[in-house]
């Protein structure tokens, strides 16, 4: 693994080198260029760099520009997946904020810890709903409290955040096709089934979806297919409603969060052991064969390894989750994530695949 690794660093470095000596020469040509046409006299490469670092500087270190903000009170959001993560530090936020919060609860019918929290709030604005969003009747019944629970049910619900998912890995081969149908029940299917239940009130409310993806909704990785095709087609039924919504004044949101493994626990340590486990014991032999122990056991290093990485604080997607929410022009998407994984989603997302898959693969 060694001189993979020093290969793909060399590749890196050549590659911004590369990029910093077209920037270099190619910008300026291009400026002096623009500045001809103008009838301006020409730049310098100094000037350049000033401009395109001061543009850097200015895209990353302003703060977001101000969209407006629509009127809270009286504003209700249902969320979905609130027993732990996001979605239950969400619930609390969006109640700070003044939202009537409908926090859908897997576990509610169970006492989990997550719905007694959020119920100890004794609050009229936070409302506690069981909800599994892979149950057709527990979804109805949801929708069914959030109408009778309204304060004017002809105004409608202003949003939904369809949050709820689950986590998983593996390659290929070691996954089993009943892994691929869950964790996609859960994370698309799910996200689907709660939105088409609650579009009628959010089209009168001309309100909000807003959808909770991944950065792995744009780009693969090893042991994450699970994962990244249901990630993949929430983007994808989220940009077709964001088309059909337009005109009913519904604004739809993708939310791509980076790695916040370690401020969610979505996965850990010992939930990496244990799927471990069940992925060797249920591989099919020749794949064992094929494949060896050895290198199994040293992508299970790498799931390890992994549960201990990424941002601790959830505030930037708690923050880009209540600006889809509230401002009068949301954006489309929101990437709240370490700047290594956005320039990643870039080159990924934008450059040839070949290009791409030398500098990460």
């Amino acid at each position: 693994m060694a001189p993979q690794s020093a290969f793909r660093v060399a590749l890196l470095v050549s590659f911004s080198v590369l990029l910093t000596v077209v920037l270099g020469f190619g910008l300026p040509a291009l400026l002096n260029a623009i500045m001809r046409l103008l009838g301006l006299p020409e730049t310098s490469v100094t000037e350049c760099i000033v401009v395109i670092y001061a543009a850097f500087v200015l895209y990353v270190a302003t703060p977001r520009f101000p969209r407006g903000s629509v009127e809270v009170k009286g504003k209700a959001v249902l969320i979905t997946g609130c027993d732990t993560g996001f979605g239950l530090s969400l619930a609390k936020h969006l109640h700070i904020l003044g939202y009537t919060v409908f926090a859908g609860c897997l576990l509610k019918d169970k006492e989990g810890e997550g719905a007694k929290e959020l119920e100890e709030f004794h609050s009229d604005r936070m409302k506690v709903v069981q909800l599994d969003v892979c149950s057709d009747e527990q979804v109805k019944n949801a929708v069914e409290y959030i109408k009778g629970n309204l304060e004017d049910s002809q105004r409608g619900l202003w949003a939904v955040v369809n949050n709820a998912g689950v986590s998983t890995f593996g390659e290929v081969e070691f996954t089993s096709m009943d892994t691929y149908r869950q964790v996609s029940e859960v994370n698309l299917w799910g996200t689907i089934r709660v939105t088409k239940a609650v579009l009628p009130l959010i089209r009168r409310a001309k309100g909000r979806v807003v959808n909770i993806a991944s950065m792995y909704g744009r780009m693969g990785n090893r042991l994450r297919s699970p994962y990244c095709v249901s990630k993949y087609g929430v983007e994808v039924f989220s940009d077709c409603l964001r088309y059909e919504m337009k005109t009913w004044g519904v604004k739809v949101s993708i939310i791509e969060p980076g790695n916040y493994i370690v401020a969610t626990g979505i996965l850990t340590r010992d939930i990496v052991a244990t799927t471990a486990n069940k992925l060797w014991d249920e591989a099919p032999a020749e794949v064992k064969e094929d494949y060896g122990k050895s290198h199994f056991e040293q992508y299970m290093a790498l799931m390890r390894s992994y549960c201990n990485s990424g941002e601790k604080d959830m505030t930037p997607v708690l923050d880009d989750i209540a600006d889809a929410i509230g401002s009068k022009r949301p954006y489309t998407r929101y990437s709240p994530m370490e700047p290594h994984w956005w320039i990643r989603m870039q080159v990924m997302t934008h450059l040839p695949g070949a290009l791409s898959d030398l500098l990460y693969f």
